[in-house]
């Protein structure tokens, strides 16, 4: 009786092993293609299996919990997003999840854009989680462990991969890391005689650089000009600075009265740098702000091609904005 009994058990053992076996090798008639399904963190195997069962994966959810098992790898499924597409096997997918293979979307924060364009353009992401809608930005600070009050200039410009469904608060905190890092290599670096009591300052300076300027080759001459007139206690008379303090009332006309009403922001009226920075920073405006170019330049004036022309005294510079302002009128 026992001998029959252990015979059944192996002949049964050995026939599942064969029918796993079997599973395993076959593809799975998947719902669609390509299924798109998320493990959630902390998602064990046998959960995991459900989820991909009911996404439309084309497999009883035991038989993939059990081929895991038989694998040794119940312990290895990593949470992400992921895609696979028709014709995937059982074999293929756990490979996948337990690789960390997940699908990745980009998302692309421009340099020179402001916090607030930032947020519009996580928000509109269709394949992002909107952690931050409702937050106000010192709760979005708060939940990155900033200490600024102001978010503005604090987080890196850059295409970040993420999986689908990831955190926009996430990719915040990589912006902002990433931030941080880059700043403290360039504070480091920068020569003796940089006019900034603060990494922070420094900061605002590199986002007036990348407003006034997109041209890499005259970031550290727009830089040098604005630490000349700050060594000279010079106001600093910078148009992108006024814009940023009218916010969303400016209509894209920046007029004289607006030059001459006072704000925080109006390097017209007030002297030094602004409060906090007036967009996001790239690189090249990091490294021009804290090596600013040598001379005794302390005017520049756009020439209507994306370059400027640099000037020492008032009188040069008035003719050169007589200069470029006559040609800008005749291309007219």
């Amino acid at each position: 009786m026992l001998k029959r009994l252990f015979l059944l058990l192996v002949t049964t053992g050995l026939a599942t092993v064969i029918a796993i076996g079997w599973f395993a090798i076959r593809p799975l008639e998947l719902k669609s293609t390509p299924l798109e399904f998320t493990i959630p963190p902390g998602t064990g195997l046998a959960a995991s299996s459900r989820l991909m069962a009911e996404a439309g994966a084309g497999f009883m959810p035991w038989q993939f919990s059990l081929l895991g098992r038989l694998l040794g790898k119940a312990a290895d499924i990593k949470a992400g997003s992921y895609e696979v597409e028709q014709g995937v096997t059982p074999w293929q997918l756990l490979a996948k999840l337990t690789r960390g293979d997940v699908s990745q979307v980009e998302v692309v924060l421009l340099e020179g854009k402001t916090f607030r364009q930032w947020r519009a353009v996580l928000d509109a992401h269709p394949d992002l989680r909107h952690d931050t809608k409702g937050l106000s930005e010192a709760e979005i600070l708060s939940r990155l462990g900033a200490r600024e009050a102001h978010p503005e200039g604090l987080f890196f410009p850059d295409t970040y991969l993420a999986s689908k469904q990831s955190s926009d608060l996430d990719v915040l905190r990589r912006a902002f890391r990433a931030m941080q890092q880059r700043l403290e290599d360039e504070w480091a670096r920068r020569p003796a005689g940089t006019p900034y009591r603060t990494p922070y300052e420094a900061l605002i300076m590199a986002s007036i650089v990348e407003k006034e300027t997109g041209q890499a080759a005259d970031r550290p001459r727009v830089a040098g000009v604005f630490v000349n007139r700050l060594r000279a206690g010079m106001l600093l008379q910078t148009d992108p600075t006024v814009i940023y303090g009218l916010g969303e009332v400016f209509d894209g006309d920046l007029r004289k009265r607006d030059l001459q009403t006072d704000t925080p922001y109006n390097t017209y009226t007030r002297p030094g740098l602004p409060p906090t920075p007036i967009a996001m920073p790239g690189l090249a405006s990091l490294r021009a702000a804290l090596s600013p170019a040598g001379g005794d330049h302390f005017y520049f004036v756009a020439r209507g091609d994306g370059s400027s022309e640099f000037s020492r005294t008032l009188d040069e510079h008035n003719r050169a904005v007589v200069r470029y302002q006559k040609r800008k009128r005749g291309a007219g």
